[in-house]
């Protein structure tokens, strides 16, 4: 039998990335499930004249509105039982929504028939999504040193888009071999298969782990998480109520500038592919690839976007190097953005698109590695928080988009997003990223977080 704790300390790091790695796969899983809808909508649905793009775009909003309305009760939950757990129940829930999904499928044989019910089924499945960000950023708070968050926040994040990315091709390939409600109780089922992989593997911290040794524990200091021997103990900050968190201004204006990012990506998100087809008259195999292409690129940017924020705070410190990575990956999304739109020919727009995505990717990991340290013994509520405005920015983009397109046309649909964009980037100038919202927690903006030495 082999003896845990007589395990070299390098395993420490083996199991920390184990846990990163699923959690990258749970978030690739939830975002799969997430636009898989837009897939059947636009190939099944819009094209087939089944539903207008209009209503489609009223499905696509509604989980995006009961997912945000859920995003603050999600957070004191998550504070409450563990982001383990909570992450446990997550994909519970969002698996057999997704099974649903396809059930309505065989009953509705009416168009507003199928219409109310994937209304009601999408809006449930929002709820159930809810905890994923928040519980995935608190885990990576929990399990991760602070010079470490941002690239394992990046990674995390660039899940998101892989999940995203494979939709296209992979879900359009379930539905060309099993249609398309056979395709949702597949994918449903094997989100809940990988909910029980994850509930016997993880933990909340390295501290709670049985495979980590006291010298495997070590790395993570206790004096940047207060509450990680207890994570599972309601938070100091739910205590004491949500308005002590809405008053801190750091947190207010970091969560009205995700609300920009969101609005930017959600975009892209459901209306690519529509996009590739409709407006480039592209054969429904190449819109395919190129929304992935796309989506990867968003991906990759997340991945090296945390690995450059880490090297960049090291030189400049976290408060300006935060500051550095999330101002200049918006703004530039926002003009490759502009400069994709103002041309036809696909190849440029799946590079300028892909520029921009890739932009907006990298400054990712900032958000969510700002707004754990901020909330401290609060993580899961202050990321909650974060989320909870960043997808009311996000809800409105696949209705608003719709309708921009129809009244007007693809380039003011796209124009608003990047003047959006634009500015969500500036109000990172009205805040110190640095500021946790209790006071007692350290600031992130040490010497040791800098990167710094000291004389000795």
């Amino acid at each position: 039998m082999v003896n845990h704790r007589d395990q070299p300390a390098s395993r420490a790091t083996a199991m920390r990335w184990s846990i990163l790695l699923l959690l990258t796969m749970m978030v690739c899983l939830g975002h799969f499930n997430r636009v898989s809808i837009s897939v059947a909508g636009n190939e099944r649905f819009i094209e087939n004249g089944r539903i207008d793009r209009e209503s489609m775009g009223q499905i696509y909003t509604v989980f995006l509105l009961v997912y945000t309305a859920c995003m603050l009760p999600a957070g004191w939950f998550i504070d409450r039982v563990g982001p383990a757990t909570a992450l446990t129940w997550m994909a519970l829930g969002l698996g057999l929504c997704v099974i649903m999904t396809g059930v309505v499928g065989w009953q509705s044989e009416s168009a507003g028939g199928l219409w109310l019910s994937l209304m009601i089924v999408r809006g449930v499945a929002g709820a159930a999504s809810s905890p994923l960000h928040p519980a995935a950023a608190r885990s990576v708070s929990l399990w991760f040193p602070a010079g470490t968050r941002i690239r394992a926040n990046g990674f995390v994040t660039a899940g998101a888009l892989v999940g995203i990315a494979v939709t296209y091709p992979v879900f359009g390939w379930l539905m060309d071999r099993f249609d398309w409600p056979w395709a949702f109780v597949i994918c449903g089922s094997a989100t809940m298969a990988f909910a029980v992989v994850w509930r016997c593997v993880a933990t909340d911290g390295a501290n709670d782990h049985r495979w980590t040794s006291v010298a495997q524990r070590a790395p993570v200091p206790r004096s940047d998480e207060p509450a990680q021997s207890q994570p599972k103990s309601p938070s100091r900050s739910v205590a004491r109520d949500l308005l002590g968190l809405l008053r801190h201004r750091g947190l207010v204006l970091l969560s009205i500038s995700y609300a920009a990012v969101g609005y930017f990506q959600y975009l892209f998100f459901y209306w690519i592919e529509n996009y590739f087809s409709d407006t480039l008259h592209l054969p429904v195999e190449e819109s395919r690839r190129a929304s992935s292409a796309v989506m990867i690129a968003m991906a990759a940017g997340m991945a090296c976007g945390g690995w450059a924020a880490d090297s960049i705070c090291r030189r400049w410190g976290q408060r300006y190097g935060r500051r550095a990575m999330a101002f200049g990956g918006m703004t530039l999304s926002a003009l490759f953005a502009l400069l994709g739109v103002a041309t036809n020919e696909p190849d440029q727009v799946v590079a300028w698109f892909s520029l921009a995505l890739a932009s907006l990717g990298a400054c990712e990991g900032v958000f969510w590695t700002t707004v754990t340290d901020m909330g401290g013994r609060g993580g899961g509520l202050a990321a909650a928080v974060l989320n909870t405005l960043g997808n009311a920015g996000g809800a409105l983009a696949p209705w608003l988009t719709a309708v921009l397109i129809d009244r007007f046309d693809w380039h003011i649909a796209i124009g608003v997003a990047c003047a959006i964009c634009g500015l969500g980037a500036t109000l990172w100038f009205g805040f110190d990223p640095t500021m946790p919202i209790e006071p007692n927690v350290p600031h992130a903006d040490n010497a040791a977080d800098r990167g710094e030495t000291t004389a000795r």
